[in-house]
């Protein structure tokens, strides 16, 4: 496995424009999103920020294919995601999204390599392939002497190196964290932040969710999310 996916598309990865996201609670309407727009170029480093209840958890699941917009238009590498059924949501939520979550969501009973596997398993590739694919995986985020421990037998901060060696090993377009050191003391957090600027800097396309603002000082570029909107778009200077 490379230690960047392999990209020939040219355009932004990621094309936001006018997005909307409406919740009917009885009769009343929560605007969660109002309007929000922006790009995401290939190899970006960019935290999404906001208070509790800004809409950051609402755009994070736009960005993942979780959800889609009431209005406004989504396209991810060149594909207009905002228009797609739920079966084509969830086959590019698996190719292109590798996501890293602040509970690990990994399997207690199965080994790191199985977790790894998971979705190479729904993807319906070979076992060879991938028990090679998972192995070099859990390499990139050094836990290669791990394959055989379950979560059980991990520290917190291995588990959430598995859920990245995971996260990367379909090769996705983008790494998409939400919240990833909610669930580990600081230092075991900021190794896992510079095991997240070791997949940058290899080319990966990061995003992180998070309300931390020494968290989010590490990516490169910040956007702030407020009532719905964006109230700031950020670069980080060298």
């Amino acid at each position: 496995m490379s230690t960047a996916a392999p990209d020939t598309f040219d355009g932004p990865i990621i094309h936001a424009e006018d997005l909307w996201r409406t919740y009917e609670m009885g009769a009343e309407e929560i605007h969660a999103l109002r309007g929000v727009s922006f790009e995401i170029q290939k190899g970006e480093y960019v935290a999404v920020m906001g208070p509790s209840g800004s809409g950051k958890s609402t755009l994070m699941n736009l960005i993942g294919c979780l959800d889609t917009p009431s209005s406004g238009t989504y396209v991810l590498r060149g594909k207009v995601v905002s228009e797609m059924d739920d079966d084509e949501l969830a086959a590019i939520r698996n190719r292109e999204i590798g996501f890293v979550f602040q509970t690990f969501n990994l399997l207690p009973r199965a080994s790191a390599l199985h977790n790894v596997e998971l979705p190479l398993v729904y993807a319906g590739i070979p076992r060879e392939e991938r028990i090679e694919k998972a192995k070099q995986a859990l390499e990139m985020v050094d836990l290669g002497d791990r394959v055989t421990h379950k979560p059980n037998e991990l520290s917190g901060g291995q588990r959430q190196r598995v859920a990245v060696a995971r996260a990367l090993v379909m090769s996705p377009s983008i790494l998409l964290a939400d919240e990833p050191t909610g669930n580990l003391d600081t230092a075991t957090g900021q190794d896992i932040m510079k095991l997240f600027e070791r997949l940058h800097e290899a080319g990966h396309t990061i995003i992180l969710v998070t309300h931390e603002r020494d968290i989010a000082d590490h990516a490169h570029r910040t956007i702030h999310i407020r009532d719905g909107q964006i109230e700031s778009d950020e670069r980080r200077t060298a």
